[in-house]
């Protein structure tokens, strides 16, 4: 053992006296890498590809809908057990990926129905095919190995699938635990999004994962940012992917009272963010991939540049495992953090797409936070904010990236974005929200 130790001791020796010896290049310089915005893609239940959900968007419609018992992924248990769930559940509506074979929509045939896809779970096909259009968007396919190497993927996801644990649990149930996939544990996975882009088109670069709930696709496009600003990558495919819509998840989150409950017969009216009638979240599912490029690189190649990423904010505010403090300082301080690294001021800023889930708590704490960051231009002409989730629901982990591209779209076709069936604001703010009821 002793040995073993000094050899260990050893090897470490040998190898710092061999990096002190080497000759390596300066560390990058952070500031003089600008990352740029070059490919989009997404799946959302408002359509399959960024035409398709853009254009649906502008006009003003809604991708949510009233849940069916299938909805409820629930296949493996006998009809008693699924009405009885369906009965208990509390919510009845959800924002949905529309499926099929018809233009704008998710064709499972392509992402999930072969025999090389039983590893790939829902989540990890909507990955795929937002990927594989911002890829072709992008214009990047790379085909030497040095520029693999240089191309990376940060996505991530909330959930993961609770419905192929959900279905393995009921095998213990029957006793039929031999019967169990042996692709279990890489289906549920979060980092397997990532894993599956990366694997498919040959990408050697950073491989990363973020699972931190709602605010998955942010961190995920603000650490690929970051790892192009550092040098370890000129390329990253960044944004996040999720599908939780069974009966295990809806379920979940009723017990915790998060969920709009109001609006089962008229599911249209049930995501409102801001809106005084609100009254919990709609659940939604999709997946919003970025091709995110140094820009050096970008403009040798002459890629199309949608936008540039300026600054990336994180913040905790130790406060409560769901509940924002009521001053909002946790907000407060991820936008700080951003503004000063985009080297921008407040009065700079002439749109922001709130996270605002259409919670009665969490949509007043956001507009507080809001309100306080940006003073007096939240009721004048000169900042517009709305929240897209009145058009989608909350797509969980999948919700940073896709009203990123949202973002992104406004800014490229100088569009104000809506904040669908926002009625009547509660309380005392004068807020600029743009508003399509």
């Amino acid at each position: 053992m002793a040995t073993m130790r000094r050899t260990a001791r050893n090897f470490l020796i040998s190898f710092y006296r061999t990096i002190s010896s080497a000759t390596f290049p300066p560390p990058p310089v952070v500031s003089s890498r600008r990352v740029v915005v070059t490919g989009l893609g997404m799946v959302t239940p408002l359509g399959c590809g960024v035409g398709t959900t853009w254009k649906r968007l502008i006009d003003g419609e809604c991708g949510v809908r009233a849940l069916s018992l299938e909805d409820l992924k629930m296949s493996s248990f006998d009809k008693e057990t699924q009405l009885s769930a369906f009965d208990h559940l509390t919510s009845k509506v959800a924002a949905l990926v529309p499926t099929g074979t018809n233009p704008g929509e998710f064709n499972d045939q392509i992402w999930l129905n072969s025999k090389d896809h039983r590893s790939i779970a829902r989540f990890i096909a909507y990955a795929l095919c937002a990927a594989d259009e911002a890829l072709k968007d992008s214009n990047w396919c790379p085909t030497e190995q040095e520029d693999k190497q240089r191309t990376g993927v940060s996505i991530g996801g909330g959930i993961g699938s609770i419905s192929d644990i959900l279905d393995s649990a009921q095998l213990i149930c029957e006793k039929r635990l031999r019967r169990l996939s042996p692709f279990f544990i890489p289906r549920i996975l979060i980092n397997m999004a990532s894993g599956h882009v990366s694997m498919k088109y040959g990408f050697q670069g950073p491989n990363h994962a973020a699972v931190t709930a709602c605010a998955t696709g942010s961190h995920s496009i603000g650490d690929a940012m970051r790892m192009i600003q550092f040098g370890d990558a000129d390329v990253m495919l960044a944004g996040g992917t999720e599908s939780s819509i069974d009966a295990l998840s809806i379920a979940g989150f009723c017990r915790s009272r998060a969920l709009s409950t109001k609006y089962n017969s008229s599911p249209l009216e049930a995501s409102r963010p801001f809106d005084c009638g609100r009254d919990g979240f709609v659940i939604g599912e999709g997946s919003g991939v970025l091709v995110l490029e140094e820009f050096e690189h970008a403009k040798n190649r002459g890629a199309n540049v949608y936008a540039e990423i300026r600054g990336y904010g994180m913040s905790g505010d130790a406060y409560h495992i769901t509940q924002p403090p009521s001053d909002g300082r946790g907000a407060i301080m991820a936008m700080t953090h951003a503004l000063r690294q985009s080297g921008l001021h407040p009065s700079e800023v002439d749109y922001i797409n709130a996270h605002a889930t259409s919670t009665p708590l969490g949509d007043t704490i956001e507009g507080n936070a809001i309100k306080t960051m940006f003073s007096d231009r939240t009721s004048s002409s000169a900042l517009a904010f709305s929240s897209t989730k009145g058009a989608i629901g909350h797509l969980l982990g999948a919700a940073g990236a896709v009203e990123a591209i949202f973002a992104v779209l406004a800014i490229r076709h100088v569009s104000k974005l809506f904040t669908h069936f926002f009625q009547e604001v509660v309380g005392k703010y004068f807020w600029n929200c743009s508003i399509n009821s």
